[in-house]
């Protein structure tokens, strides 16, 4: 017996224990709702998402190839949509996930207005996009199941055979999906940190991704002036969310540490070390420094510091930050990666200038060298130049073999002049290939877009805009998008089924029996759109 006619048969005993008052309650109709609410508490997700993000990732162990892919998402309606697009043309959601932006929430979701990725957006935003993310997800399995219940009556009426159509809400593949959310570097101390990874989890996130730069002088990652913090900082904010996901019950959360060590040269403090060669040793030894040999050698308020035996004075500048030697983000990367891993992390991420396969996959295999099982969140991010970043490989990597290049000048790759050549296709196939690459070369195991649909949407309405207050007028609009809609069968055509007008019409007629005044008459004009398309 499946789940749904089990939630029937009890839905059944228990109208019959209430008697008469329960008349009107259909159980088949509440074992329906009960279904369409697989979900109740954002725990029940957060714990449901994490066993998935779990066996996802020993899949991946066992074979790169299985790696797993999500966009960023700043609305509950586009996180909605992507994930039915996704099961409309993969036919599952499996390996797929969504990712909340701390980008996009701090350009997109502040009552502040647009505001740059520096942590300045309240807080409570981005646990309620999670909340408000899984609300849509929900909303769509209650349509889609809704749709297959009206499919089961209309068979039972008609006197066909149902089993197809059972088994189908049987074997129902829910929308929801795990969601990697980002908590910027913490929002505050580790206490900070614990608070707000609660509000998170409760929301729903079985992943929270936290960063080592300084809380209150957090740059975006593709940004200059990112300060890191010392070993031991960051690490207490690890432990803060392993105990927010242990208080609330889901003890396989995932925790992703990222590091930015790479573009980051600037360090706001000097940690104290209690033994040679400790963790906080090995951060200040990548300080730049210059030799103290006598008192002469100080400024007023210098600080002197004793490296490998010698005195030596760290390099600070005007605004009080300790500078990083030239050269060190490597092994900075390595060091950061390796400790977090040893002290809880569960993945990484590594936030790098361009999206190069061999440059991070030299980084993973040094990290591998002491942590064998390490595996990458990697942003494959719009602030790279896609385009002009694989040219430019190709045209190094031929320019290296040897191949004749006059018909090519470097420093103009981008020109669209070249965009059919041999150099661009080349290119364009490498981007194809860079997240399988990455994932079988680098060990990547998830990869995603940070901001995409912030594009999308502005790109979108820039060529509505363009067209309908142009020449086109209306023609713009219906050319452009709802004969799109129609011709690739977007469920949003119909627009009032798709925030809820079916499904109250439902509920109404659960409700109220014949007396219910419902919407999707004959006369509600979304039944134009009952054509062949």
């Amino acid at each position: 017996m499946s789940q749904y006619q089990k939630d029937v048969a009890a839905m059944t005993e228990l109208k019959n224990k209430q008697g008469a008052p329960w008349n009107a309650i259909s159980p088949e109709y509440a074992a329906r709702m009960k279904a369409q609410n697989r979900f109740k508490t954002g725990l029940d997700i957060a714990r449901y998402t994490a066993a998935i993000m779990r066996k996802d990732m020993a899949e991946y162990d066992q074979d790169s190839s299985q790696y797993t892919q999500s966009l960023g998402c700043w609305h509950g309606f586009i996180g909605q949509q992507k994930m039915l697009a996704v099961k409309k043309h993969q036919g599952t959601t499996n390996k797929s996930y969504l990712y909340l932006s701390g980008w996009m929430v701090a350009a997109l979701r502040s009552e502040f207005g647009p505001l740059p990725d520096q942590s300045m957006h309240e807080k409570t935003s981005v646990s309620s996009l999670i909340e408000e993310l899984y609300t849509f997800l929900r909303q769509a399995d209650a349509r889609e199941l809704g749709k297959l219940f009206d499919e089961l009556d209309a068979a039972r009426a008609a006197g066909k055979d149902t089993s197809a159509i059972q088994t189908q809400i049987d074997e129902y593949e829910t929308h929801v999906v795990p969601i990697i959310a980002d908590i910027d570097a913490g929002f505050g101390n580790e206490e900070a940190t614990y608070l707000l990874a609660k509000k998170m989890i409760e929301a729903g996130a079985c992943c929270i991704q936290i960063e080592n730069q300084v809380s209150d002088a957090k740059q975006c990652g593709h940004q200059d002036g990112k300060v890191t913090v010392p070993h031991e900082d960051f690490l207490a904010k690890i432990n803060a969310v392993r105990y927010a996901f242990l208080e609330l019950g889901v003890d396989d959360g995932v925790i992703v540490a990222r590091t930015d060590s790479l573009g980051a040269g600037l360090t706001q403090k000097i940690p104290v070390s209690q033994s040679k060669g400790d963790l906080a040793a090995q951060y200040n030894a990548f300080l730049e420094t210059t030799p103290v040999n006598s008192v002469d050698d100080l400024g007023e308020g210098d600080s002197v510091l004793k490296l490998d035996g010698k005195l030596v004075k760290p390099v600070r500048l005007p605004n009080g930050l300790y500078k990083f030697k030239e050269n060190t983000g490597f092994d900075r990367v390595v060091l950061d990666c390796v400790t977090s891993l040893q002290n809880g992390a569960d993945l990484l991420w590594i936030e790098t200038e361009k999206p190069h396969v061999g440059q991070i996959g030299d980084m993973v295999r040094a990290i591998r060298e002491q942590a064998p099982n390490a595996k990458l969140v990697y942003n494959n991010s719009p602030s790279f130049n896609w385009t002009l970043n694989f040219r430019q490989q190709v045209f190094d990597a031929w320019a290296e073999a040897g191949k004749d290049l006059s018909d090519y000048d470097r420093a103009l790759l981008m020109s669209a002049q070249y965009d059919s050549s041999e150099l661009a296709l080349e290119a364009d196939e490498k981007v194809r290939t860079f997240q399988a690459d990455a994932a079988r070369e680098a060990g990547i195991f998830h990869h995603l877009i940070t901001l995409p649909t912030y594009h999308t949407a502005a790109l979108s309405t820039d060529n509505l805009a363009k067209g309908y207050f142009g020449d086109e007028g209306m023609l713009a609009y219906v050319k452009g998008v709802q004969r799109q809609e129609l011709r690739q069968g977007l469920a949003c055509v119909k627009h009032q089924a798709m925030a809820g007008s079916d499904l109250g019409d439902t509920h109404k007629e659960y409700f109220s029996g014949d007396q219910a005044l419902k919407a999707s008459g004959e006369d509600n004009t979304m039944n134009q759109f009952d054509v062949v398309a």
